[in-house]
This record gives C-alpha cells, structure tokens and sequence, in this order.
C-alpha cells in the first residue's frame, strides 16, 4: 500500500501557485507537518529562494540556513519539515535521477508540480525510502487534498 500524503487544500493551492509564479524557472519549498502512522498531514508550506544561479529552470537548492530556520519555526509550531516541493517547467512531474541524487531525507516525502506554460498541470508525490544514501530510492506516494 503506498503512502499517503494528506495535505490541506490552502497548501496543495500554495505549492501550485508558488511554481507558477517562479515559471520558468523551478520553485522549492518546505512541506510541514505531522506523521500520522505511516502516512503525512501536510499542514502548511514554506517557500524558499531557489539559490541556484547555474540551473534555475532544471534544478533548485535550497540554502541550509532556510531548511534550519524553516525547521525552527515548524517546531514552535508542534510541526516538523515533512519534505520538501519543487516544480518541473514544461516537463513532467516525475522525479529525476537529479531530484533522487540531491533528495537526503529519508522517510520524508518529495512533492513535483508540472508547470507548463506558467499554469500548474501535474502534481505528484514521492517518499525517500532505504536505510542509507547508497540504498535509497523514491517510492510513489498519494496525495489526498482536505478540503478547508
């Protein structure tokens, strides 16, 4: 049974727009929220800079002072960094041998919005499983928008 990702209706619209408004270049940002058994509550998301300046349009990074002032202000807020979005201009919203590469949190989900031409098409979810960097893979996740 795969993963299930439950995520409030105003975060689902966030990340959606948030990869709009970035077009053409790809957008990120922190998921936050609870697990919940084996399945995440996405509660809320954060933006963040993409601060890749080599190869904004097909890759993102997001700066380590972000993820851990992100990581506070979820805390504060009995929340914790469930995983992390970004957006695939014009190309699917599978991920890539790049987005698997450069994913390190394990047990979190991985969230791609398909933009094309500025307008969010696809979005889907992914869980980094393994035990290690050397095992790990993506396994695909559901997500269930909740309604406000």
């Amino acid at each position: 049974m795969a993963t299930m990702v439950m995520i409030k209706e105003s975060a689902f619209k966030a990340l959606r727009v948030h990869g709009e408004k970035e077009y053409p270049n790809e957008c990120c940002g922190a998921l936050l929220g609870v697990l919940k058994g084996q399945d995440w509550q996405i509660d809320e998301v954060r933006e963040a800079i993409n601060v890749r300046s080599d190869s904004a349009p097909t890759r993102y990074e997001i700066a380590p002072i972000e993820v851990i002032k992100i990581e506070r202000e979820a805390r504060q807020k009995g929340l914790a960094i469930a995983g992390f979005y970004h957006s695939h201009p014009d190309n699917p919203a599978n991920w890539s041998i790049t987005d698997l590469h450069e994913a390190h949190w394990l047990g979190c989900i991985y969230i791609i919005t398909s933009i094309r031409r500025c307008i969010a098409a696809e979005t889907k979810a992914y869980l980094l499983i393994g035990s290690s960097e050397e095992n790990k893979k993506f396994a695909d996740a559901e997500i269930k928008v909740i309604p406000a």
